[in-house]
Protein backbone atom coordinates (compact mmCIF):
# COMPACT_ATOMS: atom_id res chain seq x y z
CA UNK A 1 0.00 0.00 0.00
CA UNK A 2 1.18 3.86 -0.85
CA UNK A 3 2.23 6.11 1.86
CA UNK A 4 -0.30 8.83 2.32
CA UNK A 5 0.82 12.26 1.60
CA UNK A 6 1.53 14.45 3.91
CA UNK A 7 -0.70 17.23 5.19
CA UNK A 8 1.65 19.51 7.01
CA UNK A 9 2.59 22.93 5.51
CA UNK A 10 5.73 23.19 4.20
CA UNK A 11 8.38 26.74 4.24
CA UNK A 12 7.83 27.86 0.43
CA UNK A 13 11.52 28.66 1.19
CA UNK A 14 12.86 25.50 2.27
CA UNK A 15 10.29 22.50 1.43
CA UNK A 16 12.13 19.66 3.44
CA UNK A 17 11.09 21.88 6.59
CA UNK A 18 7.25 21.67 7.89
CA UNK A 19 6.13 24.48 9.83
CA UNK A 20 2.77 25.86 11.08
CA UNK A 21 3.87 29.80 10.99
CA UNK A 22 2.77 31.63 8.28
CA UNK A 23 3.91 34.93 7.29
CA UNK A 24 1.60 37.66 8.77
CA UNK A 25 1.83 39.79 5.46
CA UNK A 26 1.25 37.30 2.68
CA UNK A 27 0.11 33.99 4.56
CA UNK A 28 2.61 31.78 3.16
CA UNK A 29 4.24 29.34 5.75
CA UNK A 30 7.93 29.83 7.09
CA UNK A 31 10.44 27.86 8.95
CA UNK A 32 12.14 29.58 11.58
CA UNK A 33 15.41 30.07 9.64
CA UNK A 34 12.94 32.71 7.31
CA UNK A 35 11.28 33.67 10.39
CA UNK A 36 11.87 38.17 10.87
CA UNK A 37 9.76 39.33 13.96
CA UNK A 38 7.43 41.79 13.30
CA UNK A 39 5.19 43.82 15.32
CA UNK A 40 2.79 41.09 14.77
CA UNK A 41 3.77 38.02 14.08
CA UNK A 42 6.55 37.18 11.63
CA UNK A 43 7.13 37.92 8.29
CA UNK A 44 9.15 36.45 5.59
CA UNK A 45 12.49 37.80 3.97
CA UNK A 46 10.70 39.47 0.91
CA UNK A 47 8.17 40.71 2.51
CA UNK A 48 10.57 42.72 5.07
CA UNK A 49 12.48 43.40 1.76
CA UNK A 50 9.81 44.87 -0.09
CA UNK A 51 8.58 46.57 3.84
CA UNK A 52 12.48 48.55 3.62
CA UNK A 53 11.89 49.93 -0.13
CA UNK A 54 8.21 51.28 0.55
CA UNK A 55 8.72 52.28 4.03
CA UNK A 56 8.95 56.77 4.17
CA UNK A 57 12.54 57.59 5.51
CA UNK A 58 12.42 59.30 8.79
CA UNK A 59 13.83 63.40 7.87
CA UNK A 60 14.64 66.04 9.99
CA UNK A 61 12.10 69.22 10.83
CA UNK A 62 13.81 71.23 7.76
CA UNK A 63 13.15 67.53 5.50
CA UNK A 64 16.97 66.32 5.10
CA UNK A 65 17.74 62.87 6.15
CA UNK A 66 18.47 60.79 9.56
CA UNK A 67 21.28 59.97 8.71
CA UNK A 68 23.09 63.49 9.68
CA UNK A 69 22.72 61.85 13.69
CA UNK A 70 26.10 60.25 12.75
CA UNK A 71 28.37 63.57 11.84
CA UNK A 72 29.46 61.91 8.50
CA UNK A 73 29.93 65.01 6.68
CA UNK A 74 31.30 67.25 9.81
CA UNK A 75 34.04 64.08 9.88
CA UNK A 76 34.79 63.96 6.52
CA UNK A 77 35.21 68.19 6.61
CA UNK A 78 37.61 67.98 9.50
CA UNK A 79 39.36 65.05 7.63
CA UNK A 80 39.94 67.22 4.60
CA UNK A 81 40.78 69.77 6.38
CA UNK A 82 43.31 68.10 8.28
CA UNK A 83 44.43 66.49 5.56
CA UNK A 84 45.57 69.46 3.96
CA UNK A 85 47.53 70.57 6.81
CA UNK A 86 49.93 67.55 6.60
CA UNK A 87 50.25 67.77 3.10
CA UNK A 88 51.43 71.91 3.71
CA UNK A 89 53.46 70.57 6.37
CA UNK A 90 55.52 67.78 4.64
CA UNK A 91 55.98 70.02 1.78
CA UNK A 92 56.68 73.57 3.40
CA UNK A 93 58.12 71.92 6.73
CA UNK A 94 57.75 73.19 10.49
CA UNK A 95 59.37 76.77 9.98
CA UNK A 96 57.34 77.77 6.72
CA UNK A 97 53.98 76.80 7.80
CA UNK A 98 53.99 78.33 11.20
CA UNK A 99 56.45 81.26 10.37
CA UNK A 100 57.57 83.85 13.19
CA UNK A 101 54.95 82.38 15.56
CA UNK A 102 56.20 79.28 15.67
CA UNK A 103 54.20 75.59 15.06
CA UNK A 104 51.20 77.16 17.34
CA UNK A 105 51.16 80.66 15.82
CA UNK A 106 47.92 81.50 13.82
CA UNK A 107 49.40 83.13 11.13
CA UNK A 108 52.54 82.27 9.32
CA UNK A 109 54.60 82.82 5.81
CA UNK A 110 52.84 79.89 4.18
CA UNK A 111 53.92 76.95 2.30
CA UNK A 112 53.52 76.32 -1.20
CA UNK A 113 50.27 74.81 -0.70
CA UNK A 114 48.60 77.50 1.08
CA UNK A 115 49.91 79.87 -1.50
CA UNK A 116 48.45 77.90 -4.13
CA UNK A 117 45.10 77.51 -2.83
CA UNK A 118 44.51 80.85 -0.41
CA UNK A 119 42.97 83.42 -1.62
CA UNK A 120 44.68 86.11 -3.74
CA UNK A 121 43.11 88.69 -5.80
CA UNK A 122 45.41 89.35 -8.03
CA UNK A 123 49.53 89.45 -8.41
CA UNK A 124 50.79 90.49 -11.93
CA UNK A 125 54.27 88.70 -11.08
CA UNK A 126 55.37 86.50 -9.04
CA UNK A 127 59.17 86.14 -9.17
CA UNK A 128 59.19 87.42 -12.86
CA UNK A 129 56.42 84.21 -13.58
CA UNK A 130 52.87 84.51 -14.70
CA UNK A 131 49.96 86.47 -13.35
CA UNK A 132 48.59 84.67 -10.27
CA UNK A 133 45.16 85.08 -8.45
CA UNK A 134 41.48 84.72 -9.31
CA UNK A 135 41.79 87.44 -11.49
CA UNK A 136 44.39 85.37 -13.44
CA UNK A 137 41.54 82.70 -13.82
CA UNK A 138 42.55 81.06 -10.17
CA UNK A 139 39.26 80.19 -9.77
CA UNK A 140 39.86 77.32 -7.27
CA UNK A 141 41.07 79.51 -4.64
CA UNK A 142 37.82 80.29 -3.44
CA UNK A 143 36.60 76.88 -2.60
CA UNK A 144 40.51 76.07 -1.38
CA UNK A 145 41.24 78.61 0.64
CA UNK A 146 38.33 77.46 2.95
CA UNK A 147 40.65 74.23 3.56
CA UNK A 148 43.82 75.78 4.38
CA UNK A 149 45.04 76.80 7.39
CA UNK A 150 48.70 78.80 8.58
CA UNK A 151 49.15 76.78 12.19
CA UNK A 152 48.24 74.54 14.29
CA UNK A 153 46.30 76.89 16.49
CA UNK A 154 44.80 78.13 13.38
CA UNK A 155 43.81 74.56 12.28
CA UNK A 156 42.68 73.82 15.75
CA UNK A 157 40.28 76.47 16.87
CA UNK A 158 38.24 75.83 13.69
CA UNK A 159 38.06 72.34 14.07
CA UNK A 160 37.24 72.21 17.35
CA UNK A 161 34.35 74.94 16.18
CA UNK A 162 33.63 73.04 13.55
CA UNK A 163 33.11 69.62 15.25
CA UNK A 164 30.95 71.09 17.96
CA UNK A 165 28.66 73.46 15.62
CA UNK A 166 28.73 71.13 12.58
CA UNK A 167 27.52 67.83 14.17
CA UNK A 168 24.67 69.74 15.58
CA UNK A 169 23.76 71.40 12.74
CA UNK A 170 23.98 68.28 10.64
CA UNK A 171 21.64 66.63 12.92
CA UNK A 172 19.17 69.35 12.36
CA UNK A 173 19.53 70.12 8.55
CA UNK A 174 20.55 66.58 7.39
CA UNK A 175 23.86 65.88 5.56
CA UNK A 176 22.96 67.43 2.47
CA UNK A 177 21.52 70.94 3.55
CA UNK A 178 24.73 71.06 6.19
CA UNK A 179 26.93 70.50 3.40
CA UNK A 180 25.68 73.26 1.25
CA UNK A 181 25.34 75.63 4.58
CA UNK A 182 29.06 75.14 4.90
CA UNK A 183 30.23 75.45 1.51
CA UNK A 184 28.32 78.61 0.35
CA UNK A 185 29.66 80.22 3.86
CA UNK A 186 33.27 79.53 3.07
CA UNK A 187 32.96 80.40 -0.48
CA UNK A 188 30.81 83.46 0.55
CA UNK A 189 33.63 84.60 2.89
CA UNK A 190 36.11 83.69 0.61
CA UNK A 191 34.38 86.04 -2.16
CA UNK A 192 34.27 88.95 0.76
CA UNK A 193 37.68 89.09 1.06
CA UNK A 194 38.48 88.68 -2.91
CA UNK A 195 35.66 92.06 -2.77
CA UNK A 196 37.00 93.90 -0.04
CA UNK A 197 40.96 93.53 0.82
CA UNK A 198 44.21 94.44 -1.32
CA UNK A 199 44.08 91.99 -4.55
CA UNK A 200 48.13 90.60 -3.50
CA UNK A 201 46.98 90.10 0.10
CA UNK A 202 46.54 86.39 1.02
CA UNK A 203 43.59 84.58 3.25
CA UNK A 204 42.99 81.30 3.69
CA UNK A 205 41.02 79.27 6.91
CA UNK A 206 38.57 77.41 7.82
CA UNK A 207 36.87 80.42 9.74
CA UNK A 208 34.78 82.15 6.90
CA UNK A 209 32.55 78.65 7.04
CA UNK A 210 32.62 78.56 10.75
CA UNK A 211 31.56 82.23 11.42
CA UNK A 212 28.59 80.74 9.00
CA UNK A 213 27.86 78.11 11.09
CA UNK A 214 27.73 80.36 14.11
CA UNK A 215 24.80 82.48 12.75
CA UNK A 216 23.32 79.50 11.40
CA UNK A 217 22.77 78.07 14.36
CA UNK A 218 20.91 80.58 16.15
CA UNK A 219 18.84 80.94 12.75
CA UNK A 220 18.16 77.12 13.02
CA UNK A 221 17.33 77.00 16.72
CA UNK A 222 15.28 80.23 16.69
CA UNK A 223 13.49 78.55 13.79
CA UNK A 224 13.10 75.54 16.48
CA UNK A 225 11.95 77.87 18.94
CA UNK A 226 15.07 76.51 21.34
CA UNK A 227 17.20 78.92 23.65
CA UNK A 228 19.69 80.61 21.90
CA UNK A 229 21.20 82.76 24.54
CA UNK A 230 24.19 80.34 25.04
CA UNK A 231 25.31 81.22 21.29
CA UNK A 232 25.04 85.03 21.46
CA UNK A 233 28.04 84.88 23.49
CA UNK A 234 30.27 82.89 21.10
CA UNK A 235 29.29 85.22 18.41
CA UNK A 236 30.38 88.02 20.11
CA UNK A 237 33.83 87.15 21.39
CA UNK A 238 34.32 85.64 17.71
CA UNK A 239 33.32 89.13 16.37
CA UNK A 240 35.48 90.77 18.86
CA UNK A 241 38.24 88.22 17.93
CA UNK A 242 38.32 89.13 14.44
CA UNK A 243 38.44 93.05 14.84
CA UNK A 244 40.84 93.05 17.75
CA UNK A 245 43.28 90.32 16.29
CA UNK A 246 46.04 91.88 13.37
CA UNK A 247 46.15 90.00 10.02
CA UNK A 248 42.84 88.22 10.52
CA UNK A 249 40.53 88.59 7.28
CA UNK A 250 37.75 90.50 8.04
CA UNK A 251 36.14 90.64 5.30
CA UNK A 252 36.70 86.62 5.11
CA UNK A 253 34.84 86.17 8.48
CA UNK A 254 31.79 88.61 8.17
CA UNK A 255 31.39 87.10 4.89
CA UNK A 256 31.07 84.37 5.50
CA UNK A 257 28.78 84.80 9.21
CA UNK A 258 26.52 87.02 6.54
CA UNK A 259 26.19 84.11 3.73
CA UNK A 260 26.22 81.38 6.53
CA UNK A 261 23.39 83.19 8.10
CA UNK A 262 21.37 83.81 4.62
CA UNK A 263 21.41 80.61 3.77
CA UNK A 264 20.46 79.32 7.33
CA UNK A 265 17.18 80.93 6.92
CA UNK A 266 16.44 80.00 3.01
CA UNK A 267 17.07 76.20 4.81
CA UNK A 268 14.89 76.82 8.18
CA UNK A 269 12.38 78.73 6.69
CA UNK A 270 11.35 77.42 3.35
CA UNK A 271 7.81 76.41 3.78
CA UNK A 272 6.90 72.57 3.89
CA UNK A 273 4.64 72.82 0.45
CA UNK A 274 8.13 72.34 -2.17
CA UNK A 275 10.02 72.71 0.85
CA UNK A 276 13.21 70.96 -0.87
CA UNK A 277 12.80 72.95 -4.34
CA UNK A 278 13.06 75.95 -2.54
CA UNK A 279 15.47 75.40 -0.61
CA UNK A 280 17.44 74.25 -3.90
CA UNK A 281 16.62 77.40 -5.67
CA UNK A 282 17.51 79.49 -2.69
CA UNK A 283 21.18 78.20 -2.43
CA UNK A 284 21.45 78.23 -5.89
CA UNK A 285 20.40 82.14 -6.45
CA UNK A 286 23.22 82.59 -3.52
CA UNK A 287 25.59 80.68 -5.29
CA UNK A 288 24.93 82.59 -8.58
CA UNK A 289 25.36 86.22 -6.69
CA UNK A 290 28.60 85.57 -5.43
CA UNK A 291 29.76 83.75 -9.14
CA UNK A 292 28.43 87.47 -10.43
CA UNK A 293 30.11 89.23 -7.40
CA UNK A 294 33.37 87.95 -7.97
CA UNK A 295 33.35 88.19 -11.74
CA UNK A 296 32.71 92.06 -11.98
CA UNK A 297 35.54 92.48 -9.32
CA UNK A 298 38.05 90.65 -11.71
CA UNK A 299 36.61 92.67 -14.54
CA UNK A 300 37.45 95.78 -12.32
CA UNK A 301 41.41 94.62 -11.69
CA UNK A 302 41.71 93.78 -14.92
CA UNK A 303 40.27 97.13 -16.22
CA UNK A 304 37.90 95.46 -18.22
Amino acid sequence: MSEAPSTVPVCYRHPSKETYIRCTRCDRPICPDCMNEASVGHQCPECVAEGRRTQRQARTAFGGSSVGRAGYVTQALIGINVLFFIVSAVIGGPRAIAGAGGWFGLMGQGTDVTRWGSVLGYAPYVAGGDPHGIAAGEWYRLVTAMFLHYGVLHLLLNMVLLWQLGRYLEEKLGPLRFAALYLLAGIGGNVAAYLFTAPNAQAAGASTSVFGLVLAIIVVNRRLRLDVSQFIPLLVVNLLFTFSVPNVSVAGHVGGLIVGGIVAVILAYAPNSRRSLIQGLGCAAVFVILLAAAIVRTQTLLGG
